[in-house]
């Protein structure tokens, strides 16, 4: 892996965090009242997220960011149509029909795999962005 790649990844999974963030920002509490969430739940959702959660979801966008410049460069040249395309792939295939195959065994509103599905849509879009701009 060159230096250039490694900076990408950084780039992708700090910025995938960054979408997140903002994402739940906008829809925490909409999200809290699709999983049905008491008052005070859905207050509590809304509010500051726990440090270890926040930890992990950067380390798990360091992983989906690696995984994912792995696969651009196994499909060719690296470039922000390449990534971008992967990204939309990746997140059909395996990311929607997950989130939508578990939400609906555990008969979760529709809304929270829209809320859900469609934040790692964004992230991922936005990954496959860093990694095409950056990781050339």
């Amino acid at each position: 892996m060159t230096g250039t790649a490694l900076l990408g990844i950084v780039a992708a999974a700090v910025a995938g965090w960054l979408v997140g963030s903002a994402w739940y920002g906008l829809l925490g509490r909409t999200r809290a009242r699709a999983l049905g969430s008491e008052r005070e739940a859905v207050e509590r959702s809304a509010g500051r997220p726990p440090v270890g959660a926040l930890v992990l979801a950067f380390v798990a966008e360091l992983a989906m960011a690696t995984m994912l410049s792995g696969i651009v460069v196994h499909v060719g040249e690296t470039n922000v149509r390449r990534a971008m395309v992967s990204a939309a792939f990746v997140w059909f295939g395996f990311v929607l029909t997950t989130v939508a195959t578990n939400n609906a065994f555990a008969r979760r509103a529709p809304l929270l795999t829209v809320i859900d599905a469609g934040h790692w849509m964004a992230v991922l879009l936005v990954m496959g962005a860093a990694i095409g701009v950056v990781g050339r």
